[in-house]
């Protein structure tokens, strides 16, 4: 039997600052990259901190997106856990990834509630990768 969830952990590095400081804007880009992944909104809670970063959760019926940021570094840690077949979380981490302008990305995948005996559940690591992109060249 194939697993229940996929989840994707992302680590998002060198993206726009000035994105991942503003709530409105983190939150819209998560609702977005969930229905790009053909996934069914439920609830939506995000939290501004200050003086920077975001946090919050896209709740699915197929399961969650999550994300932290931390614009001062450039960084957003970037949970995307869907069940079924529906839902493509690798279309939410593209989304993410192009809309907060990430230069890096570095992703593992988690098959997460594998049948185990006894009736027992289990997750396997089956990927983790570095993507890194050359910043685009400014003319000056």
């Amino acid at each position: 039997m194939k697993a229940l969830g996929r989840h994707i952990v992302a680590e998002l590095s060198l993206c726009d600052p000035e994105i991942l400081s503003h709530v409105s804007i983190v939150r819209d880009i998560m609702v977005r990259a969930a229905l790009a992944a053909k996934a069914t909104v439920r609830e939506v809670a995000f939290h501004k901190f200050e003086p920077g970063g975001v946090s919050g959760v896209v709740v699915l019926a197929e399961s969650h997106l999550s994300i932290h940021t931390w614009p001062e570094f450039g960084y957003a840690a970037i949970d995307i856990y869907t069940c079924g077949e529906t839902a493509d979380p690798w279309k939410a981490c593209e989304y993410l990834a192009a809309e907060f302008e990430a230069q890096a990305i570095s992703t593992t995948t988690v098959e997460r509630g594998i049948p185990q005996p006894f009736g027992k559940y289990s997750h396997t690591v089956t990927a983790s990768s570095l993507h890194e992109e050359l910043p685009v060249a400014v003319n000056a």
